[in-house]
This record gives structure tokens, C-alpha cells and sequence, in this order.
């Protein structure tokens, strides 16, 4: 699935989600969307001469259902039209760093090829410490990325702007990687472009004046300046076989000087084959690297079809896949009742054939006693809605089944003890509250009433 059809899919599973009085999407709609879009993967698959897949099936149905919306809504239209700043920041950066990298040469003295030049000294100097730092970074540990508050589009039913806003926070997560490869290679390639723009000025200029070279320095004497110099072209000298210097050309190219100085060329030479072989060159292969996670993150986007939403979807499709649900509850007492409304919601998202394995109850404070299990299809947290979630307790719970289970975690929250408590005048609230917890702990929430699954 690439990124396009991912990123339909994830929003009209949003809307789903969100639409729980099927205000946005009738029963009518999603049945027609379903039957439309498995004559339509069959079609295709057809034409391929192969078998319609669960991902052309997804496809074909969100398609179906977002070009409903947007003949419904015409604020949802302008918002699926709609495209990434980073596309037009992706040609920008790399233009405006070769316009900046042109530009910086001009500062310097015209006429003269400072061996100490700062504008050149620094390009290299503060590249290699990019390139340290991206190796520290590699030995970083990621963190968990909280969500930026978003502003849903104006002029949308409470349902589909709740819906919106949902996705917009999904997506920001589910993209991270690919956006990160994207910025990655625009930053390289700009960085690249500034050092080509400082050295296509730099030999722009020789081509009309006579550059003198030279040095000085308040500071260092010759044999320092030989030294750091030495350190400094090794590379291009080696591997570009460039003329070498001694001690006694740099002590005599030291100003100010009694004659006119020649062989500015070799210098300029000398700092181009420097820059291009410690900047340009190493920047275009982070930038080659960047664009093939990009390009590998477009084709194959990691959309996770084993939840149970996709999963229900493929049974309208005819694909039924079956598997076990995995229900860990956290402090919170299954009875017999709710036990059976647990193996009906097995079967709602899982089909006919789906199961349900329910771990004993976390006590309160204790971490999850949970391993990854290939025979699981889905694994499920359970929390009491009458409970309020804390950080150090049922965060921690999350975080340590997120950490246990790479194929990842849900939530379900079981609302019937708070409604038969509290009411439902402060349900939504509640939800409300559990959610944005979950969506920090990098999850989503589903809310359940476990008495009356249907």
C-alpha cells in the first residue's frame, strides 16, 4: 500500500471511528461503499489477471466513501485537495542554500585567496560536526512524539471535525518516518547546494580578477598555519593528487608582503577539491540515503492492516481471517457477564471465527507480565472508564506493552460501570479524557459497553 492510498484509508477509518451515531456515514452508505469497492477490486484484479487483495479492496472503498463526503461537504473537498508544505519546502531549501552559499563568498576580499579564509574554514568545519552528530544520534534513543494540538477545518458537523482533527493527529504519527526522510534530504541537499554556490562564486570571480594569496593571523605563526593547512587539504592531496606545500611557501605567502603574490589558483583549487570531497560529496549520500528510505517509505508504507478495523473489513470483503483477541485487563475484575460481552466483541472485530484469550487482571501499579505471541492476532489493554488515568500507573502499563509488543496495542474502555454511576451526562468528557491520555502513549482508544456489546 503506498502512501497515498494509506493516508485515505487511515482518514476514513477516522471518520468511522469517530461517526459513532452514524451521523456522517449511514449503514446505507458504508454497505454500498463495501459492495462497490469488491466489484471494483475484483474488476481490477481481473484486468491484472490476478486476485482482488484486502489492500485494493481498502483502496476502492475509501475512495468510494471520501468522493461521497466531498460531493456532501464542500469543506471536506478543499481539505482531501489539500497537500504537504514539505513538497514545495522539499525545491525551496536546496535553491535558497545555493543563492546563500553564492552570496557568503562576496563578504571576502575580492582580489585575494585568504588561506585562512572563515567563510570556507567554517562550511567544513561545521559540516563535520553535523557528521558527528549524526553518528551520536544514531545511539540516541527515540522518544515518544506527543501530538501537536491541531485546528480542524471551519464549517464541518461536530462528527467529521472530531474525525478530522483525529486523523490529522494519526497521521502526523504514522508519517513521522517518511516526513523525517523527506526533511532529511532536503536539509542535505541544501547543505550541498550552499557549499556548490560558495565555490561557483569563488570561481566566477577568478574568471574576471587576479586573485593574490596570502594569509595572516594575529595568533599563529607559519608552522601552526602549515600544520592546520596540512591537516586540512590531506584529503584532496591524497586522493586528488594535488600539489603539496611546504613550511617555507606558507611563511612566505604571509602578509602584508613586498611583492605582488601569484598562484591563487592552486589555493582555490586546493579548497574546491577540500569542500567537494568533505561536503558536497558526503552531502549528496545522506541525501541519496534519505531519498530511498523516502522513495522505499512511499511504495510500502507501514500501515498496520492486522488491526481489528481492517480486519472487519476484509470479512465484508469475503476474506474471512479469524485469529484471537488478547484482553489484558488492568485492575479491573471480569465477571461472567462481561466475559461474554468480551468474546462477542472477539467476534465483531475478528469474524466469525475470531477468539477470545483473557489474561488474569494487572493488579494496580504492577507491569504487564505479557510476551509477543505469533498465534495472537490483535492484543487489547481493558481499563474501567471509571478510573482516571495516571501517568505512573496506567502509562506505565502502556508503555511497557508497547515496549513488549512491536505489533503494537489498543485500548478498550468499558463504559458501563460508569454509566450505571455517573450517567451520561459527563461520558463524553471522560472519553474525552482517556483518549488524548492514549493518543500520548501512542495508541488509540476505543470506548465499549461490555453489559450490552451489540
Amino acid at each position: 500500500m503506498n502512501e497515498h492510498t494509506a493516508r485515505d484509508v487511515v482518514l476514513v477509518r477516522a471518520i468511522e471511528t469517530a461517526d459513532h451515531n452514524k451521523e456522517i456515514l449511514s449503514d446505507d452508505d458504508r454497505t454500498y461503499a463495501s459492495r462497490s469497492a469488491r466489484e471494483l477490486a475484483q474488476w481490477r484484479a481481473a484486468d491484472r489477471k490476478a486476485e482482488a487483495t484486502g489492500d485494493d479492496f481498502l483502496q476502492q472503498r475509501a475512495e468510494q466513501i471520501l468522493k461521497r463526503l466531498a460531493e456532501r461537504h464542500a469543506t471536506f473537498a478543499g481539505f482531501l485537495k489539500q497537500r504537504s508544505p514539505l513538497q514545495p519546502l522539499a525545491w525551496a531549501l536546496p535553491l535558497i542554500g545555493l543563492l546563500l552559499g553564492a552570496g557568503l563568498d562576496r563578504i571576502t576580499d575580492p582580489h585575494r585567496v585568504d588561506l585562512l579564509s572563515a567563510p570556507l574554514l567554517l562550511i567544513i568545519g561545521w559540516n563535520l560536526l553535523v557528521y558527528a552528530g549524526l553518528v551520536i544520534w544514531l545511539f540516541v534513543p527515540s522518544r515518544p512524539r506527543v501530538p501537536h494540538r491541531l485546528k480542524a477545518p471551519r464549517k464541518l458537523p461536530p462528527a467529521l471535525s472530531t474525525a478530522v482533527m483525529d486523523f490529522l493527529r494519526e497521521w502526523s504519527q504514522l508519517s513521522a518516518k517518511l516526513n523525517a526522510a523527506r526533511l532529511s534530504r532536503s536539509v542535505h541537499l541544501s547543505a550541498a547546494a550552499f557549499a556548490a554556490g560558495a565555490l561557483a562564486s569563488l570561481y566566477a570571480r577568478g574568471l574576471l580578477s587576479q586573485y593574490a594569496a596570502g594569509w595572516e593571523s594575529t595568533f599563529l605563526d607559519a608552522s601552526q598555519v602549515h600544520s592546520l593547512l596540512s591537516t586540512l587539504f590531506a584529503p584532496a592531496t591524497a586522493l586528488l593528487h594535488l600539489q603539496d606545500f611546504t613550511l617555507a611557501e606558507i611563511e612566505a605567502l604571509r602578509f602584508p608582503q613586498t611583492t605582488a603574490a601569484a598562484g591563487g589558483a592552486r589555493w582555490v583549487h586546493l579548497y574546491a577539491a577540500t569542500i567537494v570531497l568533505l561536503v558536497i560529496a558526503p552531502r549528496l549520500l545522506l541525501a541519496a540515503i534519505s531519498q530511498w528510505r523516502a522513495a522505499r517509505l512511499m511504495r510500502h508504507f507501514p500501515l498496520d492492516l492486522e488491526q481489528p478495523y481492517f480486519r472487519k473489513l476484509r470479512d465484508a470483503m469475503g476474506m474471512p481471517q479469524g485469529g484471537t483477541l488478547r484482553v489484558l485487563p488492568y485492575s479491573f475484575t471480569i465477571d461472567e457477564q462481561r466475559h461474554r460481552g468480551l468474546q462477542q466483541l472477539a467476534v465483531e472485530m475478528l469474524g466469525e471465527q475470531g477468539r477470545l484469550m483473557l489474561r488474569p487482571s494487572t493488579a494496580y501499579g504492577e507491569a504487564p507480565q505479557v510476551s509477543d505471541d505469533a498465534e495472537v492476532t490483535s492484543t487489547a489493554a481493558l481499563f474501567n472508564l471509571t478510573a482516571t488515568p495516571e501517568q505512573e500507573n496506567h502509562g506505565a502499563f502502556l508503555d511497557a506493552l508497547s515496549k513488549a509488543l512491536p505489533r503494537g496495542v489498543t485500548v478498550l474502555l468499558d463504559e458501563s460501570a460508569y454509566l450505571e454511576r455517573m450517567g451520561p451526562e459527563r461520558l463524553a468528557e471522560r472519553v474525552a479524557l482517556w483518549q488524548e491520555f492514549c493518543r500520548f502513549h501512542r495508541t488509540t482508544a476505543s470506548v465499549v459497553n461490555l453489559q450490552v456489546p451489540a
